[in-house]
């Protein structure tokens, strides 16, 4: 195999891990800026956790457990008003049919804001990876490139 050919490759190996710890930089700060979007947008809402669920009580709703604790506490007070019925149980007439409604459009767009810290915790989990990926590929490449029997370069962390 010719000298040129043993040097591409590892410059095809640099330039994909590259590409890779790019990515995954921009994946973490997208995860991160979507968790704290989301928690900064649902702290200036100003929901409080109602003191009687079963966690979070009397917090101020910024984190997808506490979203989570306010929608589930959301569900129980509106099953108490209808005697356990939903929202699809209740006769149309039914005066607590607005207020079940209510609880469920509330619940929904709280859970809607678990999705979205699920996501921002994913997204930034993968760039993660990618950064670890790409490290490994580049360490890689760099140790291609020694050739065999010499001392390998020294790296720094």
């Amino acid at each position: 195999m010719s000298n040129a050919a043993v040097q591409t490759k590892p410059a095809h190996i640099k330039v994909l891990a590259t590409i890779v710890l790019v990515f995954g930089a921009i994946f973490a700060v997208a995860g991160a800026g979507t968790w704290i979007a989301v928690s900064s947008n649902l702290r200036a809402e100003q929901i409080t956790v109602s003191d009687d669920a079963a966690a979070f009580g009397g917090a101020v709703v910024d984190t997808p457990w506490e979203a989570w604790a306010q929608a589930d506490i959301i569900n129980k007070h509106a099953l108490d008003s209808s005697g356990g019925k939903t929202y699809a149980e209740l006769d149309k007439e039914d005066p607590v049919r607005a207020t079940v409604m209510n609880g469920s459009f509330l619940r929904a767009s709280l859970f809607t804001s678990v999705v979205a810290f699920g996501v921002g915790l994913l997204v930034f989990g993968l760039g993660v990876v990618f950064i670890v990926t790409g490290e490994a590929l580049r360490r890689i490449a760099v140790r291609l490139e020694t050739p065999i029997g010499a001392a390998p370069v020294a790296q720094t962390v």
